[in-house]
């Protein structure tokens, strides 16, 4: 073994790096080359920065704003300016996309002036016009986000937000329905009553501008006559009395009115940066929420006159005893908990994992900023941050959680599931990697979490329990990039020593993603151009390698420095043992997701395997038959050699099939059903050569499965194409 090569198994089986052989990869700043060309990520068009929505509904909280540029251009890019204005617009865009890159914030109308301010200074009229065209077909306004630290719990308030600001409002229209009716059959009860009828009250009522004209008096005793003398019953005038008070006190939703009351209780907040905050909030207001649940239901009760007090006094009295299910929950607001899966104790832990088992309308956002924190000591798992991945595992697990897992990059694609979540009726939760650990990487977060995902290292998967019955209906693994590979393959192309463009096709898998981040330069080295030889192969097919014994090939990886000059770079055994976990924990989610499942492949390998029994079986019993059929059946065979032998004779210039080999493929008859047909055997022979072409005849032969169509020569020496059909057909004479 060579010096060299014997260098590159030694670091991939030590770590250890001769220094005559290998280079270290510190400093170098080097990525994976597939990076190189997202170093400027202001120069690309993508789904960010975001728009969040001013005024957002539960459909539309938010747009990217390449999609608002795109409606925008759809409207004002027409006529002869409309190259003119497309150009001037994505300009724009690309000016606000620097300076939110930039640290720029506020709205798009807000930066939308800024940029423009900008651009005006080395610019023509031509540009103020197309600025205007556009902004004046540009609809919406609101806040801009960038994929950043702060990206997961803006986004997903936002969502929540829209989603609280409708169930408010159909709670607030039902509550106000409730109040009204209640305070209706109050108003009737005393309109009923002696005050009521009494001439002040009455006299009152109308107005003094009646005075002369109605005797108020003769009023009141007539109206004592005519109406009925039932009682109202003073437990239910109380009764209704208390629902109204408890209606009006609640604190759950703010109210309708722009200024509250005065000495009204301030609404209670539903936004927490814990779980055990959350969770104590939730019990100590679990007696007011029963209270108030138990007023609608008897509210509703009252208004259509059906409660009986004889049977509902007991049984609202111990209403909530055993708590609420879901349906009764369900109108009231959800509470959202944005955690950091960095700063979560041990003990912060436990209270996740009981909110997320008590079916509680609790919504957990777990934001994970690191996922390659290497652990300390030890030959466990490298990268210590990617057990906080575990906890979205463990939720699936409960089957009544709905689970979200997207990297930061990914959640303007999984906005709709990201809703679902929001309106689930239980708990949900959102592990979201923002890819923010811009300390220990040169790549901005959303290229970091992007590689995640791209690497499996953080998959993105929805898991809804209100979906369906089984797995099918509520796993979805989709999002993730050629899902049913192991790694996603992209194509690279680049220039050699030669000048000449090469491509090929490269694997990105989770060791590409460790070799982004330098704390895991120890785990790399760089092999010197002039060292590059063939026991370097690429990490994807390492990985699908078994190891006997001493390696004569090591993994490598294309990398790119800060020039875009390509390096290779060999890497341990720990990183491809690591690789090799991701890649068992992603087949897991593949066989949930029905990709690659081995209950399937086990039951097509079972009938398959009874289907070629059943073939044999058939066979054999064929050939068993055989002699008894050829004995009984004499003049057939003398038929049949007959017809073989006259096929012998046959002129290599004649169309024909040879019909006893015929396997009933339907190729021929689907091509020209009235040229071939079927006998009575179903084997196909050519029932009339004038009624299609040669080139029908050429094609039938070189589809036939098992080559029994001879085309002959062409009738018509006039049909186009017959040189290529003559030399397609020769295999066939």
């Amino acid at each position: 073994m060579e010096a060299d090569t014997q260098a590159h198994v030694a670091f991939f089986l030590t770590g250890r790096r001769p220094s005559q052989h290998l280079d270290a990869v510190d400093g170098l700043k080097l990525r994976p080359a597939l990076f190189a060309g997202y170093r400027e990520l202001t120069q690309l068009r993508y789904d960010f920065p975001l728009v969040l929505v001013a005024q957002p509904s539960n459909k539309l909280f938010v747009q990217s704003l390449s999609g608002i540029v795109d409606a925008a251009l759809s409207t004002a890019a027409r006529g002869s300016n409309a190259e003119r204005i497309r150009k001037h617009a994505l300009r724009m865009e690309q000016e606000i996309r620097v300076l939110v890159a930039g640290g720029a914030s506020g709205s798009l109308s807000t930066l939308w002036d800024k940029a423009a301010t900008r651009l005006a200074r080395d610019s023509d009229n031509t540009l103020a016009d197309s600025l205007r065209r556009t902004r004046k077909a540009i609809t919406t306004d609101g806040e801009l986000a960038d994929c950043d630290a702060a990206l997961p719990a803006r986004l997903l308030q936002h969502a929540w937000s829209a989603v609280q600001k409708q169930k408010s409002e159909d709670f607030r229209k039902d509550l106000d329905r409730l109040v009204l009716k209640l305070s209706d059959i109050l108003k009737a009860d005393f309109q009923r009553s002696e005050a009521g009828r009494s001439a002040k009250h009455l006299k009152e009522a109308v107005g003094s501008g009646f005075d002369n004209a109605f005797d108020f008096d003769a009023m009141s005793q007539l109206l004592a006559k005519a109406l009925p003398k039932d009682a109202f019953p003073e437990s239910r005038r109380k009764r209704i009395r208390e629902l109204l008070a408890v209606l009006g006190a609640q604190q759950f939703y703010r109210s309708a009115d722009a200024a509250p009351k005065k000495g009204t209780a301030k609404p209670y907040s539903f936004l927490f940066d814990s779980c055990a905050g959350a969770l104590a909030a939730f019990r100590e207001r679990m007696p007011k929420l029963i209270e108030l649940a138990r007023a609608i239901a008897v509210a509703e009760l009252e208004i259509d006159g059906q409660y009986s007090e004889s049977k509902h006094d007991a049984l609202f009295e111990q209403f909530g005893a055993n708590g609420l299910d879901p349906q009764d929950l369900a109108p009231f607001p959800d509470y959202l908990v944005c955690v950091s899966a960095e700063k979560m104790l041990p003990e912060e832990q436990s209270q996740l994992m009981e909110i997320l088992s008590s079916g509680l309308p609790i919504k957990v956002l777990l934001q994970i900023d690191d996922i390659l924190e290497e652990a300390t000591g030890g030959e466990g798992n490298l990268a210590a941050g990617m057990r906080s991945r575990q906890i979205a595992n463990m939720a699936i697990g409960l089957n009544e959680v709905y689970v979200l897992q997207s990297s930061s990059s990914n959640l303007y694609r999984f906005r709709e599931p990201m809703l679902r979540g929001l309106a689930y009726r239980g708990p949900a939760l959102f592990s979201v990697y923002s890819g923010a650990n811009a300390k220990a990487s040169d790549l901005p977060p959303y290229l970091m979490s992007a590689a995640a995902m791209e690497s499996r290292a953080f998959p993105a998967f929805t898991y809804d329990p209100s979906a369906g019955a089984n797995w099918a209906a509520r796993f979805y693994l989709e999002a993730n990039s050629q899902v049913d590979l192991d790694w996603p393959v992209q194509g690279f192309a680049y220039e050699n020593e030669e000048h000449q463009r090469v491509s090929e096709d490269l694997a990105f898998t989770l060791v590409d993603f460790f070799a982004s981040d330098r704390r895991y330069a120890r785990h790399l080295a760089r092999v010197p151009r002039e060292k590059w030889n063939g026991s370097m192969i690429p990490v994807d097919e390492s990985l699908s390698r078994e190891r006997k014994g001493l390696p004569d090939k090591v993994p490598s990886l294309l990398m790119v420095d800060a020039d875009n000059v390509l390096q290779r770079v060999i890497v341990d055994e720990r990183l491809i043992r690591e690789a090799r976990r991701c890649r068992e924990m992603w087949h897991s989610l593949q066989e949930l997701g029905g990709v690659h499942n081995s209950h399937a492949e086990k039951l097509l390998a079972r009938e398959r395997s009874a289907w070629e029994e059943r073939m044999k079986q058939e066979a054999e019993a064929h050939a068993e038959a055989a002699p008894v059929a050829a004995a009984s059946a004499p003049a057939a065979s003398a038929t049949a050699a007959v017809a073989v032998e006259e096929e012998a004779e046959r002129s290599p210039d004649e169309a024909y099939i040879e019909t006893p080999r015929c396997s009933t493929c339907n190729e021929c008859t689907t091509l020209n059903s009235k040229m071939f047909a079927y006998d009575n055997n179903k084997q196909a022979y050519i029932a009339d050569i004038n009624a299609g072409t040669y080139a029908q005849l050429v094609e039938a032969a070189e589809s036939c499965q098992v080559s029994i169509i001879h085309p002959g020569k062409p009738r018509n020496p006039n049909e186009p194409g017959l040189e290529e059909l003559l030399k397609r057909a020769e295999p066939f004479l």
